[in-house]
């Protein structure tokens, strides 16, 4: 994950009215995209992260043969980077557009349409940098598992929303690097008790870095919401998801990651 480093520049989304003039494509928001440059892309990624200090004590916690197999699964999963030339990658990219936009067909995998879902270009694998391909299959498990809250965070069919609203699919990737960083994923065994509660609900569900994507991006939108916040909030934003992630985590009553309070939030 060495490359996930990226520029510094980051695309805002202004929502103009209900509706795009595409012919007989109807989608619910139309939206200017403004580029410029801020902390929260690229470089900033780390910065919605909590920063330790070099005599900080990181301690370890021994984990169970199950448990090593599916954090090595999922690492192998983390360490492979988005790549064009990979037809596995340009069918899931494919994929993604048809989930986001059943009736639209996509005129090619660069193209102008996808600043329409959130990319900072016309070429979304210069986006992948800051998650990798897993960030990609995130979006995807999201679109598949719970297609009305997919839509209602792509859409901004939800809440009071800003002029400036975050751009879907960049933030998605954020997400994805936040809770590898949160969980502590690159680690041989984990250093915080964050990461170790994880492991657990890991090895009975190995689609759970899946599912905990997908209830922090709607944690992620409701806290955006209720902090009434604009673009450059975006990392107190993450600040605050990331707090209230970690302590639903270890909450000892949850056994299972459905019993996470915010895994109320989506919709199927």
């Amino acid at each position: 994950m060495d490359e996930r480093g990226g520029g510094g520049s980051f695309v805002a989304v202004r929502r103009i009215s209900q509706g795009l003039d595409r012919g007989s494509t109807c989608h619910s928001t139309s939206a200017e995209v403004v580029a410029g440059s801020a902390a929260w892309l690229g470089r900033g990624l780390s910065c919605v992260c909590a920063q330790r200090r070099e005599s900080d004590a990181r301690p370890s916690f021994d984990l169970t043969a199950s448990q090593e197999e599916c954090l090595q699964r999922l690492q192998n999963r983390i360490d492979v980077s988005y790549d064009s030339s990979i037809p596995e990658h340009q069918e899931a990219l494919r994929a993604l557009w048809n989930a986001a936009y059943p009736e639209e067909e996509l005129r090619g995998l660069i193209s102008e349409q996808w600043k329409e879902m959130g990319w900072q270009g016309k070429d979304p694998s210069t986006d992948f940098r800051g998650g990798g391909f897993i960030s990609l299959e995130n979006l995807l498990f999201f679109a598949r598992n719970f297609p009305k809250s997919f839509q209602d965070l792509l859409r901004k069919q939800e809440g009071d929303r800003s002029v400036w609203e975050y751009p879907f699919a960049v933030a998605g990737v954020n997400i994805t690097f936040m809770l590898i960083q949160m969980l502590d994923l690159e680690a041989v065994k984990p250093r915080t008790l964050v990461g170790a509660t994880f492991l657990k609900f890991l090895a009975d569900n190995e689609s759970a870095f899946d599912l905990l994507y997908c209830i922090t991006f709607k944690l992620m939108d409701h806290q955006w919401l209720t902090m009434r916040a604009s673009y450059m909030d975006f990392n107190t934003v993450m600040k605050a998801t990331r707090r209230q992630v970690e302590k639903e985590l270890l909450n000892e009553d949850v056994l299972r990651l459905e019993e996470l309070p915010s895994y109320s939030l989506l919709s199927r």
